[in-house]
C-alpha cells in the first residue's frame, strides 16, 4: 500500500488505534464494530512494537503473530461492510516490524542515554529526572536528543511519522521547557526535515486530547506550519486506545488538514 492510499478516508478513517494486545482496552474486534457503528470505512492498527525497556504498555514479541492473524481474520470477516488494515507503531529503538504489514507509524518515545532509556511519555517527573540526571538540567539539549532520533527513524521509512512532537506530553501541566524556544524549534524543524525525504506523512495526532493530557493535538501549530512549508502532507489519527474514542474530536480539528 502506498503512502499516499493512506490518505484515501480522510476522518472517516482512524489508522492510529490500540487493543488488548498492547495497551488498549479493547479487542480488535470490539474496535471493528465500533468504528462500523461510528460509520468509518476503514480502520487501521497500529500495535506498539516491542519495547527496548520490556515495557508492559508495548505488545509481547511471541504475540505479535497472533495479532496479525487476527487483524486479517478480521479483515475478512468484516470485508464489505468496512476496510480492515493491519500495521504497527514502530519505536525507533524496537526490533524490527513484521514484513507482512500494511503500514508502519513510525514513532520516537524513548530518549536513548548511556544507562538505558528515558521515556518521554510515561510521567513528567521521570522527563524531569532524566534532564537532571543526564542532561545537567538543560530542557533543551534533552529535546535536541529527542528529536536527534528522527535521523535514525527515517532510516526505517515508516509509512507514518507519530506524535512527532511527543516531548510535549506533560508541558501544560509541568511547563519543563518552552515549546516557542529557538533551540526546541530548530531541533523540531530538524527532525521535520530528516522525515519529510522519506515521503512518510505526518500525525494530527488527538491522542492526547481524549487522555486528558493536551487541550491541543499533536504537532504544536508552528510544527505544523514548517511540514506544510516543506511540502509535507498530514492526517488525522486518534491514537485510539479506547472503541469510544475512535476518531476523537476528528471533526472539530479537520480544519487542521488544509
Amino acid at each position: 500500500m502506498s503512502k499516499l492510499d493512506l490518505l484515501k478516508y480522510g476522518t472517516l478513517q482512524d489508522l492510529h488505534t490500540h487493543t488488548a494486545y498492547c495497551d488498549g482496552k479493547h479487542t480488535p474486534e470490539e474496535m471493528v464494530r465500533a468504528a462500523i457503528a461510528k460509520g468509518l470505512k476503514r480502520i487501521g492498527f497500529s500495535g506498539h512494537s516491542p519495547s527496548p525497556r520490556g515495557e508492559d504498555y508495548a505488545m509481547k514479541p511471541e504475540a505479535i503473530a497472533d495479532y496479525v492473524a487476527t487483524v486479517r481474520a478480521l479483515a475478512k470477516k468484516y470485508e464489505g461492510r468496512i476496510e480492515v488494515l493491519c500495521g504497527m507503531e514502530q519505536d525507533v529503538y524496537s526490533p524490527p516490524a513484521p514484513k507482512d504489514l500494511d503500514y508502519i507509524i513510525g514513532s520516537v518515545h524513548y530518549i536513548k542515554v548511556k544507562d538505558g532509556y528515558i521515556t518521554v511519555d510515561y510521567t513528567a517527573d521521570e522527563l524531569r529526572r532524566g534532564c537532571l540526571t543526564y542532561f545537567d538540567g538543560d530542557p533543551y539539549a534533552m529535546c535536541e536528543a529527542y528529536f536527534a532520533a528522527y535521523d535514525e527513524l527515517a532510516k526505517l521509512k515508516p509509512d507514518i511519522v507519530g506524535h512527532i512532537d511527543l516531548i510535549t506530553k506533560f508541558i501544560e501541566q509541568d511547563a519543563l521547557f518552552d515549546p516557542a524556544h529557538p533551540r526546541y524549534l530548530a531541533a523540531a524543524f530538524g527532525a521535520v526535515d530528516a522525515m519529510i525525504p522519506t515521503g512518510a506523512l505526518f500525525e494530527i495526532n488527538t491522542g492526547a486530547l481524549s487522555r486528558g493530557y493536551r487541550s491541543t493535538p499533536y504537532p504544536a501549530e508552528p510544527i505544523l506550519t514548517y511540514i506544510r512549508s516543506r511540502g509535507g502532507k498530514v492526517l488525522l489519527t486518534g491514537d485510539t486506545h479506547r472503541a469510544e474514542n475512535l476518531c476523537y474530536r476528528f471533526d472539530e480539528w479537520s480544519k487542521l488538514l488544509y
